[in-house]
């Protein structure tokens, strides 16, 4: 296995290839800017120059990767057209290089209530609603994948426990982003978690199981989801 990370430098991607270093996972992480990435990035990571804006650049970037994983995000901004820029025509772009470098497996860091075009964080340019749409397109794509929509990142890691349900169950809560890291990383090697959407939250409440039992219980995006607060 070989992972490529989109999104690399960012709070959540940089913890992802931190995480894939650390078990010895050879990695190539997508930068716009090779010396900020040098100071953030252990020095284990490949670093490919890159924009997911530019398509003609991903190929080659992606190389002898083997596994996808997309952590970008647009930035709060005054730039009404960066969501889309971004969460849908970026993630768009790796798609379809994805699909040509015949990429085994692309994990998609999406976001908690995406489904609900009238949440409040779609005052922020519809960034909901272009992560929603960058959703279908990878479903709809014919390559295997796991989309993981977290709640509320936090910097900070905590002792909470994971707590995964299926698509459009879960409406509140909040994780570290380290532990969204976790949950990507250990999809790449479950095929339970294979086409599947995966929402996560933390609580210092729940009962601890293993990514084993997280991922069975969550059913395919063929299966009926049932949601359990009806």
């Amino acid at each position: 296995m070989k992972a490529f990370v989109a999104g690399a430098t960012g709070r959540t991607g940089r913890r992802i290839v931190e995480q894939l270093v650390q078990r010895e996972i050879p990695v190539r992480a997508l930068v716009r800017d090779r010396e900020k990435a040098t100071e953030m990035l252990p020095p284990e990571a490949e670093l490919v120059v890159g924009d997911v804006s530019k398509p003609e650049q991903l190929a080659d970037a992606i190389a002898d990767a083997t596994v996808l994983l997309c952590a970008t995000g647009a930035k709060p901004s005054v730039d009404p057209f960066g969501p889309y820029q971004v969460d849908y025509a970026g993630t768009r772009h790796l798609i379809d290089a994805a699909k040509a470098k015949n990429i085994q497996q692309f994990v998609f860091v999406s976001s908690l209530c995406v489904s609900q075009f009238f949440h409040p964080l779609n005052l922020f340019w519809l960034v909901l609603y272009w992560k929603k749409q960058a959703e279908k397109d990878l479903i709809q794509s014919g390559l295997t994948y796991t989309i993981v929509r977290p709640g509320g990142l936090l910097d900070a890691d905590n002792e909470d426990v994971i707590v995964m349900q299926g698509a459009d169950t879960l409406s509140e809560g909040r994780i570290p982003r380290s532990k969204v890291a976790q949950v990507c990383i250990e999809a790449l090697f479950d095929m339970a978690t294979h086409n599947k959407i995966l929402e996560i939250v933390a609580r210092p409440d729940a009962s601890e199981k293993p990514f084993s039992e997280l991922f069975a219980s969550v059913g395919t995006m063929s299966d009926p989801v049932v949601d359990s607060r009806v």
